[in-house]
């Protein structure tokens, strides 16, 4: 057959170049006009009015010169790009067309690989993403996480980075689009924007669970923390889980691990407890303090960390060991063993202050019994809040809350619940001297919880 099938060219049956006065050979004259029938069957019509039988082979091409082009536009069309690639080219400008994705579930850690390019992954668990190496998955990778079920923690290779940061974490019920520039990561941001909307946009200030507890197994050195949420204006924490902290050690992160912002524990003294946040993925945990307030914490250890807000109070005894108590909806502490403050002390009519065992630096409502003991036949005892200034017992003036010994030399009963200062103070006062017993059962240090 003169066309060859590899180049295309044809050529002539050898015997059909005649020359003048020749006589023709009708054999190669009968095989050429044969061969030009049979190609002029197997060429495409320009009108259209056939199919091709076979592929249609087309030039390379470039993206300024396309192997399939138009005569009006010639540099808009296909070419055929580097690596076996399909090129789309319009007036000489390469198109980017949007890679197919591929979507699957994921139930634990994974390896994001090459071949994870344009994938959709949707977690259903707590997991850890590890990525593959920059360079290895090239420039324009993408990925997308779904968090759908747990927390995911994106975790670049080596030193390398996601939006600068060493990891990126996808909370539960949000996600994240991934893209690679050859030697770092990136995102669209979004999920930053959301999770800052959340923040700046709250307001109030709360506290939902999170009510304190002795450990069970180290019920006077160790702390529990139900799980629940925190909030102080713009910033908020949650935490789906119990967590545990030592009051006989100094902070570190995570459950199980001490908690004192600073020094060792201290007889007889009040430890504060600070929901804290971890900023880069928002992660909750506890400090333990004896600041009143969030300005006075020790803040060495928490680099990385902000303050939320304080959620409940511990106090020691005299042998440095927690005292035990139940804690109860709406801040509300009751000591397991009730503590006698004062017991046959003295008590007259000149008012005076009288400490008891509650947090030190802030006010507390606190939860008292009390028992007076005098020689008069009519007199009454008032305890009462400092804040009231000076006060004088007996009905005929501010009255009492101890009872009126109607027989002299017996006791008379009461209790209230009376307002500190923060010295842990309240203040007594007798209609006649005599003798006072007073018990702490607990107290109330408001923190915000509503329920």
């Amino acid at each position: 057959m003169p066309r060859n099938p590899s180049t295309g060219v044809y050529s002539k049956p050898a015997g059909t170049t005649p020359s003048v006065g020749q006589v023709i050979d009708p054999a190669p004259w009968n095989a050429l006009t044969t061969d030009l029938g049979n190609e002029i069957t197997n060429s495409l019509p320009r009108d259209g009015s056939a199919p091709m039988g076979s592929p249609l082979k087309l030039a390379s091409g470039t993206v300024s010169a396309p192997g399939l082009g138009f005569s009006s536009t010639p540099q808009t069309g296909l070419y055929l790009k580097g690596g076996g690639l399909l090129g789309f080219t319009q007036n000489g400008v390469d198109l980017v067309l949007a890679k197919a994705s591929v979507y699957s579930v994921k139930t634990g850690d994974y390896t994001a690989l090459a071949t994870d390019d344009n994938a959709v992954h949707r977690f259903t668990a707590n997991a850890t993403v590890t990525l593959t190496a920059a360079a290895s998955l090239g420039a324009n990778w993408q990925y997308v996480i779904v968090a759908d079920g747990g927390t995911v923690t994106i975790d670049p290779n080596g030193a390398e980075t996601i939006d600068g940061a060493a990891t990126l974490i996808v909370p539960n019920g949000y996600s994240a689009y991934l893209i690679c520039s050859g030697s770092a990561f990136f995102t669209d941001k979004v999920l930053t924007r959301l999770l800052a909307k959340a923040e700046s946009t709250a307001v109030g200030s709360f506290i939902d669970g999170l009510l304190l507890s002795n450990n069970v197994a180290n019920p006077t050195t160790h702390l529990d923390f139900a799980a629940g949420s925190a909030r102080s204006g713009s910033s908020f924490v949650s935490s789906a889980s119990t967590m545990t902290k030592r009051l006989n050690g100094t902070w570190a992160v995570g459950t199980g691990n001490g908690g004192l912002d600073t020094g060792s524990v201290a007889a007889s003294a009040t430890y504060f407890a600070y929901a804290i946040r971890k900023d880069s993925d928002l992660s909750f945990d506890v400090v333990l303090s004896t600041s009143a307030t969030i300005g006075g914490v020790t803040t060495t250890l928490l680099t990385g960390y902000t303050i939320v807000k304080c959620i409940g109070v511990v106090l020691t005894d005299a042998s440095s060991l927690i005292r035990q108590f139940v804690m109860y909806p709406r801040d509300e502490y009751t000591f397991v063993t009730p503590v006698r403050d004062a017991f046959n002390a003295a008590i007259n009519t000149t008012s005076a202050l009288l400490a008891i065992t509650v947090p030190n630096g802030v006010k507390v409502k606190a939860n008292l019994r009390f028992m007076y003991l005098s020689s008069a036949t009519t007199a009454s005892a008032l305890f009462s809040d400092p804040a009231q200034g000076v006060l004088v017992a007996g009905g005929n003036n501010e009255g009492g809350n101890v009872g009126t010994i109607q027989v002299a030399s017996s006791f008379a009963v009461g209790s209230d619940e009376i307002w500190t200062n923060t010295s842990m103070q309240i203040r007594r006062v007798a209609g006649a001297s005599g003798n006072m017993w007073v018990w702490t059962d607990g107290f109330i240090f408001p923190c915000g919880r509503n329920a």
